[in-house]
């Protein structure tokens, strides 16, 4: 059963979705993967949002470019913590449309939002999230979190060579 569910409004979304995608596979963590846009398949999103939880998720990752609506509606609609990636589409302003459509949510609809392509940081955040009550999980992000620190210090050693 999947623990985290990553969503995007098409299929040109997906190059920048897969870098949530490997991270949480690399925490062992099951995801599933699905195109579900909030303008061109309503009714899929509808039900999508409101099963999510019934179904086992945790967290809900949703990437959207242009307008981006797709991680606030889904917002709206499920209990579960959602994480929006504004994604630069082709029709995007510098990607700043999608940015501050996931971003400036209403009072009361909280979207948690990376940065720019950040799906990375998304996978790593629902990790996160996954792991406030999986000890387990807890221990892996841990784990690459040390690695990161000591990328960080074997390159200051390199850099004084």
């Amino acid at each position: 059963m999947a623990t985290v569910g990553i969503i995007m409004g098409s299929t040109s979304d997906l190059p920048v979705m897969q870098e949530a995608i490997e991270i949480l596979e690399g925490f062992d963590i099951e995801v599933e993967v699905d195109i579900v846009s909030a303008h061109r398949t309503p009714e899929k999103m509808m039900a999508y949002g409101t099963e999510a939880h019934n179904r086992g998720l945790q967290v809900i990752i949703a990437g959207a470019g242009g307008a981006a609506h797709l991680p606030g509606m889904i917002a709206s609609l499920t209990p579960l913590p959602v994480i929006g990636v504004p994604v630069k589409s082709s029709n995007s302003i510098d990607g700043w449309d999608s940015i501050l459509s996931i971003l400036q949510m209403p009072g009361g609809v909280p979207v948690a939002t990376v940065a720019l392509n950040g799906a990375k940081n998304a996978g790593i955040l629902a990790a996160q999230i996954v792991g406030s009550n999986d000890k387990c999980v807890q221990d892996k992000v841990i784990f690459y979190k040390e690695s990161l620190k000591n990328k960080v210090i074997e390159g200051a050693k390199n850099l004084k060579k």
